[in-house]
């Protein structure tokens, strides 16, 4: 049976093919000036990173109708550090048209979060403002993360691996790259445990990584678990989209980072 990653990926290939057919200009390689990097290496505080995020494969409709950049606006007004922008449309109801808007209304560092398995999805991304690309180590083999990674690079953007097993992790430590993202979602169940992070992080934090923990992060206990687990930063959505007061709960999540590495 084929699982949800494998159903979403082969989408996505589909996808690519129109784009080539599209002819996307390739974008332009220049320095990133809106750095997460640089913002982690100077942090005295848990990073926040909110997501715009309109539905799911696995909840269904979160908040379909929500205005992209009032939602941007409000994410940084409130706090948070950097906006996730969910670009998959099949699957989770966003766009880089959603991406486009936000990159208008804010001046913080914008995450594109989408499947990507082509270099030509970085070149849209790009054009599209993000300044950091997502590369999921579940859904590309050593060559293709390689050679994406060093395309990202190359374009000037950050590049956040997301990791979910032991596996998983020793394969994008082998690369250079500094951000690694702990999901504790199961891409292939969608089923979500915090404990995800709490067995990843010293593999990520003993080799001088920055750790970003995604997904099952609702309350501030969650927030207190990952962040003692050795979290630099926490990547959000679906208690942003539906919580009636989502400034509030930005606020109460910022918490002070502890002593170690990158603090």
């Amino acid at each position: 049976m084929e699982t949800i990653l494998e159903t979403i990926l082969a989408e996505k290939k589909k996808e690519v093919e129109a784009l080539k057919e599209r002819q996307v200009r390739k974008a332009p390689a220049a320095p990133n000036r809106n750095s997460m990097l640089e913002k982690l290496e100077n942090a005295k505080e848990l990073m926040i990173i909110a997501e715009f995020k309109r539905a799911s494969p696995s909840k269904g409709d979160i908040n379909i109708n929500s205005n992209p950049a009032s939602q941007a606006q409000m994410y940084v007004g409130a706090g948070a550090d950097a906006v996730s922008v969910l670009t998959d449309t099949t699957f989770f109801k966003g766009s880089m048209d959603d991406l486009q808007v936000i990159r208008k209304s804010i001046a913080h560092p914008i995450l594109c979060k989408d499947f990507i398995i082509d270099p030509i999805q970085i070149d849209v991304a790009k054009n599209s403002g993000a300044d950091i690309i997502l590369l999921i180590a579940a859904a590309l083999d050593d060559k293709q993360l390689h050679n994406l990674y060093q395309y990202a690079k190359e374009k000037g953007l950050d590049v956040l691996m997301e990791v979910h097993n032991e596996a998983e992790a020793e394969r994008v430590l082998k690369t250079d790259n500094r951000l690694i993202g702990i999901n504790n979602r199961n891409l292939k169940t969608f089923e979500v445990n915090l404990g995800v992070t709490e067995y990843l992080a010293p593999f990520i934090r003993e080799e001088e990584r920055f750790l970003i923990s995604e997904s099952g992060i609702g309350t501030i206990e969650d927030v207190e678990r990952v962040a003692a687990a050795g979290a630099n930063g926490i990547l959000v959505g679906e208690t942003f989209m539906k919580h009636q007061n989502p400034s509030e709960i930005i606020k109460v999540m910022k918490i002070p980072l502890s002593g170690g590495f990158g603090q």
